[in-house]
């Protein structure tokens, strides 16, 4: 997809906010038919090469999508210059993300509820050590964001 716009999503494991996040905006891209590249990755290594918590893929099916098949991966200098945007779950990793952010990326950082009017500047919830329901918000949210983003790629 060379020239289609791309985006990462950042949290801290890259198990369960961030591949409901990549989720989301593949299936919104997919519905509105427009190309974009689209990953995701953790701040942290310790989850590296496993796939997305149980509670996360349960509800990506909830929504008809399947995400079994993703693996974590941690965030890399190389992320800075191949995406266009890079967008944090929260701010701890949105700061994590300006940190170790090379001097002149390419890519754009954000916080992804900054995408919702009227959720800017809050961060999505680790729904980690929660229940289900937790993992019900994360998604409500993130899909809500994927909106968002697919609105303003397309401008």
């Amino acid at each position: 997809m060379p020239g289609s716009p791309s985006v990462l999503f950042v949290c801290l494991g890259n198990i369960c906010r961030s591949p409901l996040a990549e989720a989301a905006l593949r299936h919104e891209v997919q519905a509105a038919g427009i190309e974009v590249l689209v990953d995701s990755a953790g701040t942290g290594s310790w989850h590296v090469g496993k796939g997305p918590d149980p509670r996360a893929c349960a509800e990506a099916q909830r929504h008809g999508i399947d995400i079994r098949s993703y693996r974590a991966r941690q965030v890399s200098p190389q992320d800075f210059v191949r995406f266009d945007r890079i967008v944090a779950l929260d701010s701890s990793n949105l700061a994590d993300l300006e940190r170790i952010a090379p001097r002149h990326p390419r890519a754009r950082l954000s916080l992804l509820l900054d995408h919702v009017p009227g959720l800017e500047g809050q961060d999505v919830a680790d729904p980690y050590y929660g229940g289900p329901e937790g993992f019900e918000e994360t998604w409500r949210q993130v899909s809500a964001a994927a909106r968002r983003l697919v609105a303003e790629l397309r401008d």
